[in-house]
């Protein structure tokens, strides 16, 4: 009956985002919406391979970064090579956790939001 279409993050700075985006995870803008005053504007990022989409949310008259509460929650991407995954969130200086035990690792946008990296299947 339901089926996951996106999740949203509030972003300061929207192109330092798309940016972090692309580079990070090659994630790409499928579609955006601007207000018609202008107010905010949303852009959805998409993998190319599934219908799930990031939707970054940006409005015009923030300029105060987002309180993310205790940061419980985040969203996990898979990754089919993890050593190759690791060396380049690495070289960007985006990790900012890892647990070797389980094999995971987490980096962070840069608004904040920590997005776990997983191995793929």
């Amino acid at each position: 009956m339901f089926k996951f279409n996106h999740y949203n993050f509030n972003v300061l700075d929207l192109e330092r985002s798309l940016k972090f985006y692309d580079e990070a995870l090659g994630l790409k803008p499928v579609r955006e919406k601007l207000a018609a005053d202008g107010s905010y504007k949303l852009v959805f990022l998409g993998d190319g391979e599934s219908d799930f989409t990031l939707e970054l949310t940006w409005l015009k008259d923030r300029s105060k970064a987002y309180d993310l509460g205790e940061g419980e929650y985040h969203l996990a991407f898979t990754a089919q090579d993890m050593d190759a995954a690791h060396a380049k969130h690495e070289a960007l200086g985006c990790i900012c956790f890892e647990n070797h035990d389980m094999g995971i690792y987490f980096i962070e946008d840069p608004d904040g939001y920590w997005i776990e990296i997983i191995p793929g299947k």
